[in-house]
């Protein structure tokens, strides 16, 4: 009767455990169905390649795509060497104790913070404090304190990983603390920081809060000449098609095809890295 009974509690668990996974690969077909079917028909070469005109309500999306692509870059640039560094200080280097704890609870939560909050900081801070103005440079330096937790805490947890016999074996051969991490510990340690990398690209292309007060454009004919240009962004020109102008017969279409590039950019972008990451996996012995 006992073993009966953990058979049918069994039984009840895994099939909820599969009702949810179910609900959630629907809701992401849903998803891609009901973007892809109203978009699918304004996606051509020119769609890509053009510039808008007519207000929007004409022409292509190249400097949102190009706008987008300026943003991510900017953003890792700032938030992976930064991320990696104080995930290699917080886990390698420095005292476990009260203070420890309480940074990690921080940068905990700060990944938790609305991202129209990191917006306000980026303009209070990077446009006006340091002079940077509504440009790439503003944009990108506040996706990627957005994504920076995301970045320490997964670096975090790929360092942990390491088998701490790998650290003794390397220093036990005469290395130093800082070769040892180098040369042992971040090679076996990259296929895990990628992990946090791809979330952080992830957020980074989707966020649209973050760069309406730093970088975003609503319209413009000329593409970025530095990284002090303002720009177009995909989520932010989906935001200004769907909330402002006068022609939303012509604008809805465009925004469903903007959207399903956004999605197809972060996918593309989120295999490639994914690609990677299971490159060096497979370098792996053990």
């Amino acid at each position: 009767m006992g073993l009966k009974l953990r058979k049918i509690k069994e039984f009840i668990g895994f099939g909820a455990l599969r009702l949810a996974t179910v609900i959630i690969l629907s809701a992401l077909f849903i998803i891609l169905y009901f973007v892809a079917a109203r978009g699918i028909g304004v996606i051509s070469w020119q769609f890509l390649t053009q510039m808008p005109c007519e207000g929007m309500t004409a022409g292509g999306i190249l400097p949102a795509i190009l706008g987008t692509f300026y943003l991510i870059i900017c953003a890792i640039c700032f938030a992976l060497p930064l991320g990696v560094a104080s995930a290699i200080y917080l886990t390698e280097y420095a005292r476990q104790g009260r203070l420890i704890r309480m940074i990690r609870i921080g940068i905990n939560n700060l990944a938790g913070v609305p991202s129209v909050v990191f917006g306000l900081f980026g303009l209070a801070v990077f446009v006006k404090f340091f002079g940077f103005g509504i440009s790439i440079l503003s944009g990108g330096l506040t996706l990627g304190m957005l994504i920076l937790p995301t970045i320490i805490r997964a670096s975090e947890e790929a360092l942990l990983v390491v088998p701490q016999s790998f650290r003794e074996a390397s220093l036990a051969l005469g290395a130093t603390k800082w070769q040892t991490i180098r040369r042992v510990v971040l090679p076996n340690a990259i296929s895990g920081m990628l992990t946090g990398s791809i979330l952080g690209v992830g957020r980074a292309a989707g966020e649209t809060a973050p760069i309406l007060f730093t970088a975003a454009t609503f319209y413009t004919m000329r593409l970025p000449r530095s990284i002090f240009s303002e720009v177009q962004a995909l989520p932010y020109h989906i935001y200004a098609l769907m909330t402002e102008g006068t022609r939303p017969e012509a604008q809805l279409p465009i925004a469903y095809g903007t959207a399903l590039v956004l999605l197809f950019l972060v996918l593309s972008v989120d295999s490639v890295a994914i690609i990677i990451r299971n490159g060096f996996r497979r370098r792996k012995k053990w």
